[in-house]
């Protein structure tokens, strides 16, 4: 009998997401490809066998009776490196301030990157590893991480260069994100921060990362700077994304299918226009619950519209001091209460289509023979207990590259 070195029996719910190898979309996004009674054999870092009542010998034999066994969660938009907490803006936000009244109080993202600036590289590779263990304990095996509380070169290639430091030393796999052009400095007009960005930061991000990300807002920066930026990106071999629409619709969607984004991040205002273009280029809507809950706002993107024109979506924490949320489970509750969601649709998202959302969906995301075993238990006996139990953690075992850790 040939030998594993993992292997789980006996899942109350073995959900696999088995599927084609392409973003999800529609009714494809409730196809959770469960086994129940599952089991699931891993071998140097890669699962072997899936299915029923597999027979081999193990050197670890996990018994998940009456628990549910899924892939790890993957988080596809994160800020992970950044020194400043922002406790003392709760209470402003509770008085009824604005944003922008927090800002000119001294809160806002400029004191996290003046915090940013003037942390060393060992104090902020600590704070971030601190969240990566946090992830993890919460069953997040893979994340996406973006610069861009630097504002200037010297601390976004320092970002960037502790993001890969992090990838080396922590369990987790980081996937780098550029987003140099996060804001406008107050020195600057966007016009001509742009500029920096395209000339002095983009050329120096070469082995630093692999997507290029931009904040196409009102009062940012415009579509056409966007597109600008991002088609400069490509240029140097970056993959566009875009925080798109967050506030208003200033045609983010549209230009995200346009210069041929992997994603397009919020989408609270998206128009339908933009969103049809998305679906017919197979552009991922990462969604960001966490964020209006943070901000404290009444309106949530618009999942339910935006899953029946064919966008394939994705969730993710949107992890940074204004939103600070480790924990992808309750990423799912808040899709599932505040977007209509269903626990299906929003696992789906939370998994493959986040792995999509990042290009890893050729190794992780599902659980399926050849793929990098990430894997993690849950305590509960079903998938609907994912957004239904609140307050506690029910991850009791992560797995990742076939180590439990």
């Amino acid at each position: 009998m040939e030998t594993v070195d993992i292997l789980i029996k006996n899942a109350n719910e073995l959900i696999t997401l088995e599927g084609p190898n392409k973003p999800r979309t529609k009714r494809e996004m409730s196809n959770l490809s469960i086994i129940n009674k599952g089991s699931i054999a891993i071998k140097e870092g890669i699962i072997v066998q899936i299915g029923k009542n597999l027979k081999y010998k193990s050197e670890l034999t996990i018994d998940a009776h009456g628990k549910t066994v899924m892939p790890g969660f993957v988080d596809p938009h994160t800020h992970l490196v950044f020194a400043g907490s922002r406790e003392f803006e709760l209470d402003m936000k509770l008085k009824g301030m604005s944003y922008m009244d927090i800002l000119k109080k001294g809160g806002g993202i400029f004191y996290t990157v003046n915090e940013t600036r003037k942390a060393s590289n060992n104090d902020l590779l600590k704070q971030s590893k601190n969240r990566l263990d946090n992830m993890l304990t919460h069953g997040t095996t893979t994340c996406e991480a973006k610069s861009g509380y630097g504002l200037d070169t010297k601390t976004e290639l320092k970002i960037l260069g502790i993001q890969k430091r992090l990838n080396g030393i922590h369990p987790m796999d980081i996937v780098s994100t550029f987003l140099g052009a996060h804001a406008v400095p107050k020195e600057y007009s966007a016009e001509e921060y742009a500029r920096i960005v395209i000339n002095e930061m983009l050329p120096k991000t070469k082995n630093l990362a692999k997507f290029c990300d931009v904040f196409c807002e009102k009062g940012i920066f415009t579509v056409e700077q966007s597109k600008r930026i991002l088609e400069a990106a490509k240029k140097q071999g970056l993959i566009p994304k875009i925080h798109a629409d967050e506030i208003v619709d200033t045609g983010g969607a549209a230009l995200a299918a346009e210069v041929g984004a992997i994603s397009a991040d919020h989408l609270l205002a998206s128009n339908e226009k933009g969103l049809k273009q998305m679906a017919k280029k197979g552009v991922i809507g990462v969604l960001l619950p966490g964020t209006p809950f943070s901000l404290m706002m009444k309106d949530y993107a618009p999942a339910r519209k935006i899953i029946d024109l064919g966008v394939p979506v994705a969730l993710a924490t949107d992890l940074n001091p204004n939103c600070w949320i480790e924990n992808m489970r309750f990423i799912i509750q808040l899709a599932c209460v505040n977007m209509k969601m269903t626990p299906a649709e929003a696992i789906t998202a939370s998994t493959f289509n986040a792995a999509c959302a990042i290009g890893l969906n050729d190794t992780i995301g599902s659980l399926e023979k050849g793929k990098q075993a990430d894997i993690i238990i849950l305590d509960c006996p079903n998938h609907k207990f994912i957004p239904y139990r609140y307050g506690i953690n029910l991850v009791e075992t992560v797995i990742k590259k076939g180590a439990v850790i």
